[in-house]
């Protein structure tokens, strides 16, 4: 792989308490967010920009409203110092917000994206991220999604989804990496 810019951004999308309610069901990549974690500290220890995004849910039901527990970034990625949070209320982090202006004033052209979930806010994410222009990658072991039923009734493994939404990011939208081999850079 090739080396990455040092003024890549890493940006964190909608890793909340909420996420961990029972009603979104099973989910893949346990290790998720320990792979957050280890990326951030890498930034950090690298003085590389970073964005946390959060999800500020309008759904009457969502985990994710701001007025509920749920809302909060988890502990093990939550900012620190500056770092900049971006509140959404829809599944893009670049629609109602000012991402892209800031990695723009910034100089930043690269952009790796990780999170939850996968087939979500990371997936928007990572599409606008790519037609904005952004060189973008997303982790593959540092996101995660949960088992859905279809339209027709069939049952769909978080294992699945997670899979087929990266193959159809990587190459199209983004490149797709595992959180070693990008440590690795």
């Amino acid at each position: 792989m090739t080396p990455i810019p040092d003024h890549t951004a890493l940006i964190l999308i909608d890793v909340q308490e909420g996420m961990d309610d029972p009603r979104l069901g099973r989910r893949n990549n346990p290790q998720a967010e320990s792979n957050m974690a280890r990326l951030l500290a890498d930034w950090r220890a690298a003085g590389r920009p970073i964005f946390h995004v959060q999800h500020m849910s309008t759904e009457p039901n969502s985990p994710l409203r701001p007025e509920l527990p749920g809302n909060a970034i988890k502990r093990i990625v939550a900012p620190e110092g500056d770092e900049p949070l971006i509140q959404k209320t829809v599944n893009s982090a670049f629609i109602g917000t000012d991402l892209e202006d800031r990695l723009r004033r910034a100089g930043i052209d690269t952009v790796v994206i990780v999170g939850l979930v996968t087939n979500h806010c990371v997936s928007t994410s990572v599409r606008m991220a790519g037609n904005l222009g952004f060189n973008t990658f997303v982790v593959e072991d540092a996101t995660a999604t949960f088992d859905r039923v279809g339209p027709d009734g069939i049952h769909y493994p978080a294992e699945t989804l997670h899979t087929v939404e990266l193959a159809s990011l990587h190459g199209e939208f983004a490149t797709v990496v595992s959180t070693d081999r990008l440590l690795e850079r």
